[in-house]
């Protein structure tokens, strides 16, 4: 499969490219906004195996244009992408009260604006069969537990998980399939800024594992659907 996923030089992001590129059934472009991290994913997923198709792209998904990406996966792609794995995003731990503008400004681009571009942009490329699927998190899930400091990172992952109700419906005559996770904790980089000491039962390997299982599979079985995936919360 042609697969692209956001987010790929950390957390579980960098683990569930490592996972899809255990075998060479699939070809990966991996964006991400750090060139070193990006570096060192190449480099781990071919010391795996050694066949394997990794396109590491520094890209960021709100600022950037998107003319250069279609260009490479019409010629590295074949014009046909299979996955598309929405899991960049960013964290603001702060008091409501404290937030600024920017604040929330930088987690709607971060978690919701950013991807509505790479979809909007990218969805040409996709056919009957393929999957989008957006990462989104338990702080955005409607009835579960809420924390303090992360009312603009929740909310923002809500507008995600509402977007990927709505898109199955829109791209249900052309056969794309579009789910989301709304990941609990795995012991992430993400995880330990916002809650410091905190020890996650999932590490972020056997989250990253899931991801790209269900990426490959889920939209066999699900379709707008947003799935809780969390032993406790956070």
């Amino acid at each position: 499969m042609n697969i692209i996923i956001t987010g790929a030089s950390s957390g579980v992001g960098f683990e569930a490219v490592i996972e899809l590129l255990a075998t060479s059934k699939h070809k990966v472009i991996a964006l991400a906004r750090s060139q070193d991290k990006l570096e060192k994913l190449a480099e781990i997923s071919l010391s795996l195996n050694p066949d394997a198709v990794i396109y590491p792209i520094v890209f960021d998904i709100v600022h950037d244009d998107y003319a250069d990406l279609q260009q490479f996966i019409k010629t590295h792609f074949d014009g046909t992408l299979d996955v598309l794995i929405n899991n960049a995003g960013a964290l603001v731990n702060k008091p409501f009260t404290e937030l600024s503008e920017t604040d929330i400004v930088e987690m709607l681009q971060s978690n919701y604006l950013g991807h509505v571009r790479i979809i909007q942009n990218l969805y040409q490329f996709m056919s009957s069969g393929s999957h989008i699927l957006n990462i989104g998190s338990m702080g955005g899930f409607q009835g579960s537990s809420k924390f303090a400091g992360l009312s603009a990172y929740s909310a923002s992952k809500a507008a995600l998980h509402t977007l990927t109700e709505c898109l199955a419906q829109e791209f249900a005559e052309k056969g794309i399939a579009v789910n989301c996770l709304a990941l609990g904790s795995a012991q992430t980089e993400m995880l330990e800024k916002a809650f410091p000491g905190y020890q996650s039962q999932v590490m972020a390997f056997e989250m990253g594992k899931y991801i790209a299982d269900f990426a490959l599979t889920g939209h066999k079985f699900f379709n707008g659907k947003v799935l809780p995936v969390a032993l406790s919360t956070p």
